[in-house]
C-alpha cells in the first residue's frame, strides 16, 4: 500500500531476548544487516502483517514471542533515487512504518531463515541494543534512530 505521498506502509520488528539483545539479520547474499521488515498489504493492519513477516523472514510464530510495544505512529525514510523505481506507479518514494519490539519467549533454535521460498536473510547474529543505529545503512539510519530511542523505554526502564 502506497499511500499518496508516495510511502508504502511497513512494519518494522525488533526482536530482543533476554538480555536485551536485538536480532540482526544479514540480507541474503549481500553484506547488508537490518531488522526484519516488510509491507502491509491492503487487507492487513500492522500487527497482522507484523506476524506474517515475523514468520515469512524468520520462521517465528506468535506462540514464540510477547509483543512489548509499538512506535507511536509511522517513522518514515525516503528511498536514495537511485532505488526508486520510476516506471512504477504509484511512485514509491520511501517507506513509512509502525515498528514492534517483540520479546523472544521461545528457544533461539526456533528461529528459521529458511521458511520462505526466497529466503530475506542468510544469517543473524544478537547484537547490542543501540548497535544497529550504526550498522545499518544510511538511509535507513534515523527511521532506526528513533524506533530505538521510542521503544527503550520498555527494555531500560532508565530510558523513560
Amino acid at each position: 500500500m502506497i499511500d499518496s505521498e508516495g510511502f508504502r506502509a511497513n512494519v518494522g520488528i525488533m526482536l530482543c531476548n533476554q538480555d536485551g539483545q536485538l536480532f540482526w539479520a544479514r540480507r541474503a547474499g549481500m553484506d547488508a544487516w537490518q531488522f526484519p521488515q516488510g509491507g502491509i498489504k491492503p487487507d492487513e493492519d500492522a500487527e497482522t502483517a507484523m506476524y506474517r513477516e515475523l514468520r515469512e523472514e524468520i520462521g517465528l510464530l506468535p506462540e514464540h514471542v510477547e509483543v512489548i510495544a509499538s512506535t507511536d505512529d509511522w517513522l518514515k525514510y525516503w528511498l536514495p533515487k537511485r532505488f526508486i523505481r520510476q516506471n512504477i506507479f504509484p511512485l514509491c518514494i520511501g517507506q513509512k512504518q509502525i515498528w514492534f519490539l517483540l520479546k523472544l519467549i521461545a528457544d533461539d533454535s526456533q528461529v528459521r531463515l529458511d521458511v520462505s521460498k526466497n529466503p530475506e536473510f542468510d544469517n543473524w547474529r544478537w547484537i547490542d541494543y543501540w548497535d544497529p543505529a550504526e550498522q545499518v545503512v544510511a538511509f535507513k539510519r534515523n527511521v532506526y534512530e528513533q524506533a530505538l530511542k521510542q521503544l527503550a523505554p520498555y527494555i531500560f526502564p532508565k530510558f523513560s
